[in-house]
């Protein structure tokens, strides 16, 4: 008898659309062996400071609002795909990390708002049986200026939500998150720097995650939790693994060789490590067939040859 597969979690960042979904948007995402999904309803802030969330509202695309939500999940769970539900903010093309309201008041009123779309979306994962519900993500300054109303507020969301619940770190924030213990897995969005070089091979990418594995490992032994990935992935663009949270439109030298070696090492590197959960690959378009490609210089490895790389590993897990 073959041994059982070790199971991780082989996800895809799952992006909303104005449509809805069906067979031949899932179809991909099996065929690649992913058994996860990241749903992400965003809310939109006007401002880093300014202190309303709008958030379920008829203009915004279909897949971003309760309803469609709630269609995405239904589909992909019938074909076996397991749901993370992530609801994150958009802040006008800044950083969300940067997010810090001017005075008491203010706080008050931009946690209420915060409040009542985490718990809106809380409520909805436990409806549909979300496997993971992400309390947040990339939200730096908020915690760090307070650090108590995320203490109340996953007390909130454990009287709403059941499942096991993460928070998206930024790849250098996570370290200094405050309730990981209150959590079941730590999560980070692992956009690390792993090599200067325009084109990177396997092996540089591999030696630029030396020291950050070691770190993570650390982290993880001493909370006891277990690491996601809640985001991984690099743009097919040359320098992919010296800055790989950048999404500069003026980066746009196409240059496949190193998107596929950064992945491949970030595969090679975690996949096999018991402390480690998997994660979600950033990012992954509806429209399979209209992603991607030849010309495409950014995240997503649809129609790429990091498409691949990513269905090679995800099968063996």
């Amino acid at each position: 008898m073959a041994p059982d597969k070790p199971q991780k979690i082989n996800g895809v960042s799952f992006v909303s659309s104005r449509d809805t979904i069906n067979a031949t948007h899932i179809d991909p995402v099996v065929n690649i062996h992913a058994n996860y999904a990241s749903i992400m309803p965003f809310g939109f802030v006007r401002s880093v400071d300014h202190h309303e969330i709008n958030y379920n509202r008829q203009r915004q695309w279909y897949g971003e609002r309760r309803d469609g939500v709630r269609q995405y999940i239904k589909s992909l769970k019938a074909r076996g795909i397991k749901i993370m539900l992530k609801p994150q903010l958009w802040v006008g093309g800044v950083f969300t990390g940067q997010i810090k309201m001017n005075d008491e008041a203010a706080w008050e009123q931009f946690e209420n708002s915060y409040s009542s779309y985490i718990l809106e979306y809380a409520a909805l994962a436990e409806e549909v049986k979300a496997d993971i519900f992400c309390i947040g993500t990339e939200l730096e300054s908020f915690i760090d200026h307070r650090p108590d109303y995320w203490k109340r507020l996953i007390t909130d969301i454990k009287k709403v939500y059941k499942g096991k619940l993460t928070y998206a770190a930024n790849w250098n924030e996570y370290d200094r998150t405050p309730f990981w213990n209150e959590l079941d897995y730590v999560g980070i969005d692992a956009y690390f720097p792993v090599s200067d070089l325009k084109t990177p091979k396997l092996e540089d990418c591999k030696l630029g995650w030396l020291k950050h594995k070691d770190t993570i490992h650390a982290f993880s032994k001493k909370h006891n939790k277990p690491i996601l990935f809640t985001e991984y992935g690099y743009r097919s663009v040359d320098f992919a693994g010296k800055q790989p949270w950048r999404s500069d439109r003026d980066m746009d030298q196409v240059n496949f060789e190193a998107q596929n070696n950064t992945t491949q090492a970030l595969l090679e590197t975690f996949w096999d490590e018991e402390w480690f959960v998997g994660g979600f690959v950033w990012k992954w378009f509806h429209n399979h067939e209209r992603s991607g490609g030849e010309n495409d210089s950014q995240f997503t490895p649809q129609n790429k040859p990091t498409e691949a790389i990513l269905k090679e590993w995800y099968s063996k897990y």
